[in-house]
């Protein structure tokens, strides 16, 4: 599944177990400038701390607002990260936000809509979409099942 997902799938989330991890070779096509951010879960277990997170693994600039419209503008807009592709690697995903399912759900809609907005070739300099993906890393297939499960029923509500 993994394999195919950068080039193949319209999903712009992805939960992966350890035990099915693969290269980020095998993901990413072999040429072009792609933004590879890595965050980690555990830090990231309130909103603040995923604004904050997201802000420093992906430069955001000053003028970046603290709160969820903020976080979304910046991710559909990253013109001070130009590049071929986007990829966010979150380790610990099943920690992410885990104080607050609302505002879980709240990122993973960003982050899909992020996903969506990056894939659109409108308003693309070149005229075709960007890849903007979500690796969300497990570390058992219990956990992969049940964040698969919260990522489906967010963005069923972004409808």
């Amino acid at each position: 599944m993994i394999n195919n997902w950068w080039n193949g799938s319209t999903d712009q989330l992805a939960v992966c177990s350890r035990s099915a991890l693969v290269e980020l070779a095998a993901v990413l096509p072999a040429t072009g400038r792609f933004v590879v951010a890595r965050l980690d879960g555990t830090r990231m277990t309130d909103a603040d701390h995923a604004f904050y997170e997201f802000s420093d693994a992906l430069l955001f600039p000053g003028y970046f607002g603290w709160n969820w419209d903020a976080l979304s503008d910046c991710l559909r807009d990253l013109n001070w990260l130009p590049a071929d592709g986007y990829l966010i690697v979150v380790d610990n995903a099943p920690r992410l936000l885990s104080s607050s399912a609302e505002d879980q759900h709240t990122l993973f809609r960003i982050l899909s809509r992020a996903g969506h907005h990056w894939a659109s070739p409108l308003g693309q300099p070149d005229g075709k979409g960007v890849p903007f993906k979500v690796l969300l890393l497990c570390d058992r297939d219990e956990e992969a099942t049940l964040l698969r499960q919260e990522i489906a029923c967010a963005v069923q509500n972004m409808r």
